[in-house]
Protein backbone atom coordinates (compact mmCIF):
# COMPACT_ATOMS: atom_id res chain seq x y z
CA UNK A 1 0.00 0.00 0.00
CA UNK A 2 2.81 2.43 0.88
CA UNK A 3 4.65 1.47 -2.29
CA UNK A 4 1.85 2.20 -3.96
CA UNK A 5 1.43 5.97 -3.05
CA UNK A 6 5.18 6.10 -3.14
CA UNK A 7 5.12 5.57 -7.23
CA UNK A 8 2.06 7.44 -7.66
CA UNK A 9 3.82 10.85 -5.85
CA UNK A 10 6.93 10.04 -7.70
CA UNK A 11 4.35 9.81 -10.71
CA UNK A 12 2.70 13.05 -10.26
CA UNK A 13 6.26 14.90 -9.40
CA UNK A 14 7.44 13.89 -12.52
CA UNK A 15 4.12 15.09 -14.45
CA UNK A 16 3.88 18.52 -12.65
CA UNK A 17 7.13 19.88 -14.18
CA UNK A 18 6.11 18.71 -17.84
CA UNK A 19 2.97 20.66 -17.17
CA UNK A 20 4.29 23.79 -15.87
CA UNK A 21 6.66 23.56 -18.86
CA UNK A 22 3.69 23.32 -21.22
CA UNK A 23 1.35 25.66 -19.57
CA UNK A 24 4.53 28.25 -20.40
CA UNK A 25 4.62 27.10 -23.88
CA UNK A 26 0.79 27.67 -24.32
CA UNK A 27 1.38 31.14 -22.53
CA UNK A 28 4.08 31.81 -24.87
CA UNK A 29 1.69 30.86 -28.01
CA UNK A 30 -0.59 33.33 -27.06
CA UNK A 31 1.68 36.71 -25.97
CA UNK A 32 3.21 36.04 -29.73
CA UNK A 33 -0.48 35.91 -31.32
CA UNK A 34 -1.15 38.76 -29.37
CA UNK A 35 1.54 40.83 -29.94
CA UNK A 36 0.93 43.00 -32.83
CA UNK A 37 3.33 42.39 -35.71
CA UNK A 38 5.30 45.62 -36.51
CA UNK A 39 4.49 47.03 -39.85
CA UNK A 40 8.12 47.54 -42.13
CA UNK A 41 8.48 51.67 -42.88
CA UNK A 42 7.67 52.55 -46.58
CA UNK A 43 11.16 53.00 -48.56
CA UNK A 44 11.42 56.23 -50.14
CA UNK A 45 11.60 54.31 -53.09
CA UNK A 46 8.00 52.60 -52.65
CA UNK A 47 6.42 56.79 -51.67
CA UNK A 48 7.87 58.02 -55.07
CA UNK A 49 6.51 55.12 -56.82
CA UNK A 50 3.14 55.45 -55.28
CA UNK A 51 2.76 59.46 -54.26
CA UNK A 52 5.50 61.00 -56.47
CA UNK A 53 4.61 62.96 -60.14
CA UNK A 54 7.14 64.63 -62.44
CA UNK A 55 6.81 67.43 -62.36
CA UNK A 56 8.25 70.48 -64.04
CA UNK A 57 8.68 72.95 -60.72
CA UNK A 58 10.93 76.21 -62.79
CA UNK A 59 8.21 76.10 -65.79
CA UNK A 60 5.33 76.25 -63.16
CA UNK A 61 6.54 79.19 -60.65
CA UNK A 62 7.29 80.99 -63.78
CA UNK A 63 3.79 80.18 -64.75
CA UNK A 64 2.33 81.21 -61.71
CA UNK A 65 4.41 84.54 -61.85
CA UNK A 66 2.99 85.51 -65.06
CA UNK A 67 -0.93 84.99 -63.96
CA UNK A 68 -0.20 86.93 -61.14
CA UNK A 69 1.15 89.49 -63.18
CA UNK A 70 -1.44 89.45 -65.34
CA UNK A 71 -4.29 89.75 -62.07
CA UNK A 72 -2.24 93.07 -61.27
CA UNK A 73 -2.20 94.68 -64.92
CA UNK A 74 -5.85 93.97 -64.92
CA UNK A 75 -6.61 95.68 -61.84
CA UNK A 76 -4.30 98.59 -63.15
CA UNK A 77 -6.46 98.32 -66.24
CA UNK A 78 -10.03 98.54 -64.08
CA UNK A 79 -8.75 101.74 -61.96
CA UNK A 80 -7.24 103.53 -64.89
CA UNK A 81 -10.53 103.89 -66.58
CA UNK A 82 -12.69 104.59 -63.55
CA UNK A 83 -10.78 107.12 -62.51
CA UNK A 84 -10.43 108.73 -66.48
CA UNK A 85 -13.93 108.54 -66.17
CA UNK A 86 -14.21 110.20 -63.42
CA UNK A 87 -11.51 112.58 -64.49
CA UNK A 88 -13.71 113.46 -67.92
CA UNK A 89 -16.53 114.27 -65.52
CA UNK A 90 -14.51 117.13 -63.29
CA UNK A 91 -10.54 117.26 -63.01
CA UNK A 92 -10.17 117.04 -59.49
CA UNK A 93 -12.57 114.50 -58.69
CA UNK A 94 -10.55 112.84 -61.14
CA UNK A 95 -7.59 112.98 -59.30
CA UNK A 96 -8.73 111.77 -56.26
CA UNK A 97 -10.10 109.04 -57.68
CA UNK A 98 -6.48 108.01 -59.07
CA UNK A 99 -5.07 108.50 -55.23
CA UNK A 100 -7.81 106.07 -53.85
CA UNK A 101 -7.43 103.66 -56.68
CA UNK A 102 -3.46 103.33 -56.11
CA UNK A 103 -4.69 102.62 -52.42
CA UNK A 104 -7.19 100.42 -53.15
CA UNK A 105 -5.05 98.75 -55.39
CA UNK A 106 -2.41 97.97 -52.67
CA UNK A 107 -5.29 97.10 -50.11
CA UNK A 108 -7.07 94.63 -52.36
CA UNK A 109 -4.01 93.22 -54.48
CA UNK A 110 -0.78 94.04 -53.42
CA UNK A 111 -1.30 92.75 -49.42
CA UNK A 112 -2.97 89.20 -50.68
CA UNK A 113 -0.68 88.32 -52.92
CA UNK A 114 2.54 89.42 -50.23
CA UNK A 115 0.46 87.64 -47.69
CA UNK A 116 -0.24 84.36 -49.88
CA UNK A 117 3.38 84.10 -51.25
CA UNK A 118 4.74 84.70 -47.94
CA UNK A 119 3.20 81.39 -46.45
CA UNK A 120 5.92 78.42 -46.85
CA UNK A 121 4.34 75.23 -48.04
CA UNK A 122 5.37 71.20 -47.31
CA UNK A 123 7.61 69.76 -49.90
CA UNK A 124 6.77 66.48 -50.78
CA UNK A 125 7.60 65.51 -54.36
CA UNK A 126 11.16 64.26 -53.54
CA UNK A 127 12.84 61.64 -54.00
CA UNK A 128 15.90 59.80 -52.44
CA UNK A 129 18.05 62.78 -52.89
CA UNK A 130 15.86 65.56 -51.60
CA UNK A 131 13.96 63.14 -49.02
CA UNK A 132 15.90 64.17 -46.01
CA UNK A 133 16.12 67.60 -46.74
CA UNK A 134 12.32 67.68 -46.64
CA UNK A 135 11.79 65.90 -44.21
CA UNK A 136 13.45 68.26 -42.02
CA UNK A 137 11.88 71.43 -43.34
CA UNK A 138 8.62 70.35 -43.24
CA UNK A 139 9.11 69.34 -39.30
CA UNK A 140 10.41 72.76 -39.02
CA UNK A 141 6.99 74.22 -40.30
CA UNK A 142 5.17 71.99 -38.46
CA UNK A 143 6.37 73.58 -35.17
CA UNK A 144 6.22 77.20 -36.53
CA UNK A 145 2.25 76.41 -37.77
CA UNK A 146 1.69 74.76 -34.17
CA UNK A 147 3.84 78.26 -32.54
CA UNK A 148 1.94 80.42 -34.92
CA UNK A 149 -2.00 78.82 -33.85
CA UNK A 150 -0.90 78.91 -30.17
CA UNK A 151 0.22 82.67 -30.20
CA UNK A 152 -2.36 83.82 -32.09
CA UNK A 153 -5.29 81.95 -29.75
CA UNK A 154 -3.16 83.42 -26.73
CA UNK A 155 -3.09 86.75 -28.33
CA UNK A 156 -6.38 87.42 -29.87
CA UNK A 157 -9.16 86.69 -27.55
CA UNK A 158 -12.57 84.63 -29.09
CA UNK A 159 -10.97 83.99 -32.34
CA UNK A 160 -13.45 80.99 -33.03
CA UNK A 161 -11.14 79.01 -35.81
CA UNK A 162 -9.26 76.24 -33.57
CA UNK A 163 -11.03 73.87 -30.97
CA UNK A 164 -9.71 75.37 -27.42
CA UNK A 165 -8.67 71.73 -25.94
CA UNK A 166 -7.20 70.57 -29.02
CA UNK A 167 -4.92 73.78 -28.90
CA UNK A 168 -4.05 73.06 -25.35
CA UNK A 169 -2.35 69.85 -26.27
CA UNK A 170 -0.59 71.60 -29.08
CA UNK A 171 0.80 74.10 -26.98
CA UNK A 172 2.30 71.58 -24.31
CA UNK A 173 3.96 69.98 -27.17
CA UNK A 174 5.31 73.56 -28.65
CA UNK A 175 6.82 74.05 -25.07
CA UNK A 176 8.43 70.64 -25.02
CA UNK A 177 9.11 70.34 -28.90
CA UNK A 178 7.13 66.95 -28.82
CA UNK A 179 6.87 66.46 -32.94
CA UNK A 180 4.34 63.42 -32.35
CA UNK A 181 2.38 65.27 -30.19
CA UNK A 182 2.16 68.26 -32.75
CA UNK A 183 1.53 66.20 -35.51
CA UNK A 184 -1.41 64.58 -34.16
CA UNK A 185 -3.09 67.55 -32.33
CA UNK A 186 -2.74 69.51 -36.33
CA UNK A 187 -3.89 66.62 -37.30
CA UNK A 188 -6.98 66.96 -35.60
CA UNK A 189 -7.54 70.54 -35.85
CA UNK A 190 -7.30 70.31 -39.69
CA UNK A 191 -9.94 67.45 -39.96
CA UNK A 192 -11.95 69.64 -37.48
CA UNK A 193 -12.35 73.02 -36.49
CA UNK A 194 -10.36 74.52 -39.09
CA UNK A 195 -11.98 72.06 -41.71
CA UNK A 196 -15.64 73.98 -40.40
CA UNK A 197 -14.17 77.83 -40.11
CA UNK A 198 -12.61 77.23 -44.14
CA UNK A 199 -16.33 76.31 -45.19
CA UNK A 200 -17.12 79.17 -43.33
CA UNK A 201 -15.06 81.65 -45.04
CA UNK A 202 -15.65 79.97 -48.24
CA UNK A 203 -19.91 80.89 -47.77
CA UNK A 204 -19.68 83.90 -46.86
CA UNK A 205 -17.24 84.92 -49.65
CA UNK A 206 -19.21 82.99 -52.04
CA UNK A 207 -22.52 85.35 -50.67
CA UNK A 208 -20.22 88.35 -51.37
CA UNK A 209 -19.33 87.56 -54.35
CA UNK A 210 -22.85 86.91 -55.52
CA UNK A 211 -24.33 89.87 -53.91
CA UNK A 212 -21.25 92.09 -55.12
CA UNK A 213 -22.16 90.42 -58.56
CA UNK A 214 -26.35 90.97 -58.46
CA UNK A 215 -25.84 94.37 -57.41
CA UNK A 216 -22.97 95.83 -60.20
CA UNK A 217 -23.98 96.88 -63.48
CA UNK A 218 -20.66 97.17 -64.96
CA UNK A 219 -19.17 94.46 -66.47
CA UNK A 220 -15.68 96.12 -65.66
CA UNK A 221 -16.69 96.75 -61.78
CA UNK A 222 -18.20 93.03 -61.31
CA UNK A 223 -15.21 91.28 -62.56
CA UNK A 224 -13.01 93.54 -60.76
CA UNK A 225 -15.08 92.13 -57.28
CA UNK A 226 -15.35 88.91 -58.40
CA UNK A 227 -11.03 88.42 -58.58
CA UNK A 228 -10.91 90.89 -55.02
CA UNK A 229 -13.39 88.41 -53.50
CA UNK A 230 -11.55 85.26 -54.81
CA UNK A 231 -8.03 86.56 -53.74
CA UNK A 232 -9.24 87.96 -50.25
CA UNK A 233 -10.99 84.08 -50.07
CA UNK A 234 -7.24 82.39 -50.90
CA UNK A 235 -5.59 85.15 -48.45
CA UNK A 236 -7.83 84.10 -45.36
CA UNK A 237 -8.01 80.20 -45.65
CA UNK A 238 -4.34 80.34 -46.44
CA UNK A 239 -3.81 82.12 -42.72
CA UNK A 240 -6.28 79.72 -41.40
CA UNK A 241 -4.22 76.50 -42.40
CA UNK A 242 -0.71 78.35 -41.68
CA UNK A 243 0.46 77.05 -44.87
CA UNK A 244 0.12 77.44 -48.80
CA UNK A 245 0.07 75.45 -51.60
CA UNK A 246 2.76 74.27 -53.29
CA UNK A 247 3.60 76.38 -56.75
CA UNK A 248 2.15 73.84 -58.95
CA UNK A 249 -1.07 73.60 -57.13
CA UNK A 250 -1.21 77.36 -56.56
CA UNK A 251 -1.08 78.02 -60.34
CA UNK A 252 -4.21 76.02 -60.77
CA UNK A 253 -5.73 77.55 -57.92
CA UNK A 254 -4.52 81.42 -59.61
CA UNK A 255 -5.78 80.04 -62.77
CA UNK A 256 -9.45 79.49 -61.97
CA UNK A 257 -9.52 83.46 -60.55
CA UNK A 258 -8.51 84.58 -63.63
CA UNK A 259 -11.08 82.06 -65.45
CA UNK A 260 -13.80 83.50 -62.81
CA UNK A 261 -13.24 86.84 -63.73
CA UNK A 262 -13.38 86.51 -67.50
CA UNK A 263 -16.27 84.44 -67.16
CA UNK A 264 -17.87 87.18 -65.20
CA UNK A 265 -17.03 89.77 -67.67
CA UNK A 266 -18.76 87.42 -70.05
CA UNK A 267 -22.05 87.44 -67.70
CA UNK A 268 -22.17 91.18 -67.62
CA UNK A 269 -22.51 91.54 -71.53
CA UNK A 270 -25.05 88.50 -71.86
CA UNK A 271 -28.66 90.05 -70.98
CA UNK A 272 -30.33 86.50 -69.81
CA UNK A 273 -33.43 87.98 -68.65
CA UNK A 274 -34.32 89.73 -71.87
CA UNK A 275 -35.02 86.04 -73.42
CA UNK A 276 -36.79 85.05 -69.88
CA UNK A 277 -39.02 88.31 -70.38
CA UNK A 278 -40.17 87.55 -73.78
CA UNK A 279 -41.50 84.06 -72.13
CA UNK A 280 -43.99 86.31 -70.08
CA UNK A 281 -44.72 88.86 -72.60
CA UNK A 282 -48.85 88.52 -72.71
CA UNK A 283 -48.20 89.83 -68.86
CA UNK A 284 -46.05 92.30 -69.76
CA UNK A 285 -47.78 94.13 -72.78
CA UNK A 286 -49.93 95.32 -70.03
CA UNK A 287 -47.11 96.77 -68.20
CA UNK A 288 -44.66 98.34 -70.64
CA UNK A 289 -41.75 98.45 -67.28
CA UNK A 290 -42.20 95.24 -66.60
CA UNK A 291 -40.46 93.75 -69.30
CA UNK A 292 -37.71 95.73 -68.50
CA UNK A 293 -37.62 94.82 -64.47
CA UNK A 294 -38.16 91.21 -64.78
CA UNK A 295 -34.59 91.36 -67.57
CA UNK A 296 -32.14 93.59 -64.90
CA UNK A 297 -33.62 91.46 -61.41
CA UNK A 298 -33.11 87.85 -63.74
CA UNK A 299 -29.92 88.81 -65.01
CA UNK A 300 -28.50 90.38 -61.85
CA UNK A 301 -29.98 87.11 -59.94
CA UNK A 302 -28.04 84.37 -62.49
CA UNK A 303 -24.72 86.22 -62.73
CA UNK A 304 -24.29 86.26 -58.71
CA UNK A 305 -25.81 82.75 -58.25
CA UNK A 306 -22.90 81.85 -61.39
CA UNK A 307 -20.34 83.74 -59.70
CA UNK A 308 -20.67 83.20 -55.82
CA UNK A 309 -21.03 79.71 -56.92
CA UNK A 310 -17.48 79.58 -59.06
CA UNK A 311 -16.27 80.84 -55.83
CA UNK A 312 -17.20 78.01 -53.43
CA UNK A 313 -15.57 76.02 -56.21
CA UNK A 314 -12.16 78.18 -55.58
CA UNK A 315 -12.38 77.80 -51.98
CA UNK A 316 -13.07 74.19 -52.05
CA UNK A 317 -9.76 73.26 -54.77
CA UNK A 318 -7.67 75.68 -52.26
CA UNK A 319 -9.17 73.00 -49.11
CA UNK A 320 -8.77 70.14 -51.06
CA UNK A 321 -4.82 70.97 -52.38
CA UNK A 322 -4.07 71.79 -48.77
CA UNK A 323 -5.67 68.64 -47.21
CA UNK A 324 -3.30 66.83 -49.53
CA UNK A 325 -0.07 67.66 -49.37
CA UNK A 326 -0.65 68.25 -45.72
CA UNK A 327 -1.11 64.15 -45.60
CA UNK A 328 1.70 63.59 -48.30
CA UNK A 329 3.62 65.26 -45.60
CA UNK A 330 2.49 62.78 -42.83
CA UNK A 331 2.83 59.72 -45.03
CA UNK A 332 6.56 61.43 -46.32
CA UNK A 333 7.55 61.68 -42.32
CA UNK A 334 6.97 58.20 -41.49
CA UNK A 335 9.19 57.09 -44.41
CA UNK A 336 12.45 54.74 -44.06
CA UNK A 337 14.94 57.00 -45.70
CA UNK A 338 17.91 54.74 -47.46
CA UNK A 339 20.87 57.12 -46.75
CA UNK A 340 21.58 60.41 -45.95
CA UNK A 341 23.97 62.63 -48.17
CA UNK A 342 26.29 62.13 -45.22
CA UNK A 343 26.47 58.36 -45.60
CA UNK A 344 26.33 58.48 -49.66
CA UNK A 345 29.42 60.51 -49.35
CA UNK A 346 31.34 58.09 -46.86
CA UNK A 347 29.70 55.04 -49.11
CA UNK A 348 31.38 56.71 -52.35
CA UNK A 349 34.93 57.76 -50.48
CA UNK A 350 34.98 54.12 -49.44
CA UNK A 351 34.35 52.85 -53.20
CA UNK A 352 36.60 54.87 -54.21
CA UNK A 353 39.36 54.08 -51.88
CA UNK A 354 38.57 50.02 -52.47
CA UNK A 355 39.48 50.90 -56.07
CA UNK A 356 42.82 52.46 -55.46
CA UNK A 357 43.88 49.88 -53.62
CA UNK A 358 42.57 46.81 -56.30
CA UNK A 359 44.55 49.53 -58.62
CA UNK A 360 47.71 48.98 -57.35
CA UNK A 361 47.38 45.90 -56.76
CA UNK A 362 46.71 45.06 -60.19
CA UNK A 363 49.45 47.04 -60.79
CA UNK A 364 52.29 45.76 -58.98
CA UNK A 365 55.30 43.88 -61.10
CA UNK A 366 55.86 40.25 -59.70
CA UNK A 367 59.27 39.22 -58.41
Amino acid sequence: MKKNKRREAAAAEAVAPNAVAAGARRDNKKQVKAAPQEQSKMTIYEYEEKYVKRQNTRSATFLLRLIVALIGVFFVWCFFTISKSVWEMNEYAGYAAAGVSVILFIVIYIVPIVKIFKSDYFVTNVNYKTAGAAKRKNKRMRFEIAEKIVELCNTVAGVGWYDSATVEKLEAGVKFHDDAVIKEQLTALYAGSVKKSAREVIFKCSMKSAMYSALSQDSKIDTMLVAVVNLQMIKDIVFLYGFRPSDTKLVKIFAAVVRNSLIAYGLGGVKIGNGIARTVGDAAKGLPFLGSVISVLVDSSVQGLANGTLSAVIGYQTIKYLNHEYKLQNILDGVEVAETEEELNETCAEIEAELRKGKKRTGAIPV
